[in-house]
């Protein structure tokens, strides 16, 4: 694979493009692996599609529980978008290469989707909590304007808190090689082809993930609420009908903010191809 680089300034070549070696080991596995990516976007891109035309459609599910379920489909379906199409290109065309400009577009959007997603995630939450726990005055606490202006909210924190972390990440100079050893360009591999320390670098990537812990706390405080309640209704039978509501997001939880503890709580130099690569079709 050609190494391409420009001189700068200060006589220290600098990439202008990377090569992503996400699967380029499993030479004769390329067809299949095409095949069943392909198969999961196609699922995934029709299965949420489905969930938002439903619950735009029929009016019975004109509720803040469907609003913010198709809310979050829709966000999955962007999510998976920013990686997966290009994964398959990859695999169909063996051209692994990716422009600086394209590596910082989809590092970009994969961050701003996934911060936007664990707001949403908290949002979704406090959705459950009180249509558990305070049911009566559930329809006048989530109003149409409330449930909106909690998804604006979502979106507008999830921008404003990756803008920052990107534009730490590509002021850096690239030098000793271009290959990054992941599927797409994340923060963790990119960090191993930079030039010189980097560790004001990494402390901004653990400062961001200690505040993405915060969300995690309230959805902690949200359950430890909604179990609190259900647990004090008087039949099983109840309590396991009321919780059932919220198993899907819980289990949605526990994959999310655990996959994502993983891939950035650990330091630069315990990354490796094997365990990065298990983690980046989790969303």
């Amino acid at each position: 694979m050609k190494y391409e680089e420009m001189e700068v300034e200060d006589n220290m070549s600098t990439v202008i493009q990377f090569v992503l070696l996400g699967f380029s080991d499993l030479l004769n596995l390329q067809g299949l692996l095409f095949g069943v990516f392909s198969i999961i976007y196609i699922i995934i891109f029709i299965g949420n599609s489905l969930i938002i035309i439903i619950t735009t459609l029929d009016a019975a599910l004109h509720k803040p529980m469907y609003f913010f379920l198709a809310t979050f489909s829709s966000l999955e379906i962007c999510y998976v978008s920013v990686t997966l199409p290009r994964i398959l290109v990859n695999l169909w065309t063996q051209d692994r290469t990716i422009s600086v400009l394209d590596c910082v577009a989809q590092m970009c959007f994969f961050l701003i989707l996934g911060a936007t997603e664990c707001f949403l995630l908290v949002v979704m939450a406090y959705d459950c909590c009180v249509a558990i726990c305070d049911p009566l005055h559930y329809p006048l606490i989530m109003t149409p304007k409330v449930c909106l202006q909690l998804a604006v909210g979502s979106w507008v924190s999830g921008i404003a808190v990756q803008i920052g972390q990107v534009r730490q990440i590509f002021p850096m100079h690239f030098c000793h090689s271009n290959e990054i050893n992941h599927f797409f360009c994340d923060i963790p591999p990119i960090l191993k082809l930079a030039c010189g320390d980097t560790f004001a670098r990494e402390l901004s990537v653990y400062a961001v993930a200690l505040f993405v812990a915060i969300p995690f706390m309230l959805i902690l405080a949200s359950y430890s609420k909604i179990i609190s309640t259900v647990l004090r209704l008087p039949t099983a039978r109840g309590q396991a009908k009321t919780f059932s509501t919220c198993s899907f997001h819980l289990l949605v939880v526990v994959l999310f903010f655990g996959s994502a503890a993983i891939a950035y709580s650990r330091p630069k130099s315990s990354h490796s191809a094997g365990t990065d690569c298990s983690l980046c079709s989790t969303p």
